[in-house]
C-alpha cells in the first residue's frame, strides 16, 4: 500500500522451488475510465428466460412484459427490451 496506494488490487507470492526463491507480484490499476456494457441482444430479440413454477412474482412480471410460456422448452420467451435492466435479465438462458 505504501508504494501503490489505492491503485493496488492484489499482492501474490509465488514460489520457485528449483531456484529456491519467493517472488512477490502485484496487480495495479493503471487507467480508469467510464465503460458501458453492451448486450449481445438487440431490443427486439426474443430471449428464453428460466423462472421456476413457485416464483409467482417473477412469472407475473414476465406476463406483464409480454412473455409467453414455451411448454416444449419449459422456458419463458420474451423480448429482450422488455426485461433489460430488470432481475429477469439475469435469468436469460444462454443458447450458445
Amino acid at each position: 500500500m505504501e508504494t501503490y496506494g489505492e491503485s493496488l488490487l492484489y499482492v501474490r507470492y509465488r514460489y520457485d522451488a528449483e531456484r529456491g526463491v519467493r517472488l512477490k507480484t502485484v496487480e495495479i490499476v493503471v487507467e480508469e475510465k467510464p465503460w458501458r456494457h453492451r448486450s449481445r441482444f438487440r431490443e427486439e430479440d426474443l430471449v428464453n428466460v428460466m423462472v421456476g413454477y413457485s416464483e409467482g412474482d417473477l412469472r407475473a412480471k414476465l406476463k406483464a412484459a409480454g412473455g409467453r410460456w414455451n411448454a416444449e422448452d419449459k422456458l419463458w420467451q420474451v423480448r429482450y427490451g422488455s426485461i433489460r435492466g430488470t432481475e429477469l435479465e439475469y435469468r436469460i438462458v444462454d443458447d450458445a
